[in-house]
């Protein structure tokens, strides 16, 4: 018989299939690229298609906009949001509304087309993260801006629109309904047992050994217990912090080497999988949260969400995490 299981943070209860788990060749894997449809408008030589560069990490001669660069950061050409002009905020008999203020940048975080971040070297990797930091710190100084969404997806099924590899930043003048239920459930277990649930979960995690992957100095990485897709992975911070623009430099560090070892593990596992990078943290506001912990979804795309899934609000996960966990403990890694 399946179990249902019930997130102690969200309250969101999720179906996993313990009886018949389904392994890794059991799933179609939708390896197929996005287009550029001609040149790449991420390529060195074709910055000027780009919108101007907000950041970059370049050789102190090279010109702005211009080649050699390492890493960039642009303003989507096709944003979500746009950082000009104001909220007004307004109300439509019983509709709410306000105008699409925010910030949609794009992270370009290698010059090299053919290399996925799991090709990067832990230094690149920490550029990138160093990246993250930065422009979450710069746009906390809008004030109209309420929380930031830092997010990578790899591959069509995963939603990304250009092969080259990059990330996304989105920073939004609310704070999103999943992030205040994530945070909402924090603070009522925070209420009664005087302790961040994040925290315990990463005792429990440590001290069962079931669900672990991997972890070093600073970081763990775990299947989560209440793992809406299969081989959903997590990784948390080891010491409590809300807020992901804190992390230092050691920490850095110790992240992009835990992070590169979950995407070659993953690759290993599901032969190169699309998937879905979200960092979850606290809202622009007070630094510390004694109830919330910033932490890291990495999401392979091997299910779909249907009805079932639209009409509950529950996933149905073929593989518990217990086993997705083992297998990707077992991954040979490239030497």
């Amino acid at each position: 018989m399946s179990e249902l299981r019930r997130d102690p943070i969200t309250g969101r209860w999720n179906i996993i299939n313990t009886d018949e788990p389904a392994s890794p060749d059991a799933f179609e894997v939708d390896h197929q690229a996005p287009s550029s449809g001609g040149r790449c408008p991420f390529c060195p030589g074709n910055e000027a298609i780009t919108p101007p560069e907000i950041y970059a990490v370049r050789p102190p001669a090279s010109s702005p906009n211009g080649a050699g660069w390492q890493l960039r950061v642009v303003a989507n050409k096709f944003p979500a949001l746009q950082i000009e002009g104001g909220l007004a905020r307004r109300g439509i008999g019983v509709f709410d509304l306000c105008n699409g203020v925010g910030a949609h940048e794009v992270i370009i975080e290698t010059p090299d087309h053919h290399r996925q971040m799991a090709d990067l070297t832990l230094e690149e990797i920490g550029t990138v993260i160093r990246a993250f930091k930065a422009r979450s710190l710069d746009l906390r100084g809008d004030r109209r801006l309420k929380y930031t969404l830092i997010f990578k997806n790899t591959g069509l099924s995963a939603g990304a629109s250009l092969e080259h590899t990059h990330s996304q930043l989105i920073a939004l003048p609310i704070v999103p309904k999943r992030v205040q239920e994530e945070l909402k459930g924090a603070e009522r277990y925070f209420e009664f047992r005087d302790r961040c649930p994040f925290c315990d979960m990463l005792s429990q995690e440590l001290q069962e050994d079931e669900r672990l992957i991997a972890d070093n100095r600073s970081f763990v990485a775990f299947c989560p217990f209440v793992s809406s897709f299969p081989f959903e992975m997590w990784i948390l911070p080891k010491e409590h912090r809300a807020d992901f623009a804190q992390i230092g430099p050691e920490e850095i560090v110790d992240f992009a080497r835990l992070l590169k070892e979950m995407l070659a593990r993953m690759r290993s596992v599901l032969i190169n999988p699309p998937y879905n990078f979200i960092i979850h943290t606290s809202p622009i506001g007070p630094l510390e949260r004694e109830e919330y912990h910033w932490h890291v979804e990495l999401i392979p795309k091997l299910t779909k969400v249907a009805g079932f899934e639209w009409g509950t609000g529950f996933y149905i996960n073929p593989t518990p995490p217990e086993l997705a966990a083992k297998l990707l403990r077992e991954a040979v890694l490239p030497v």
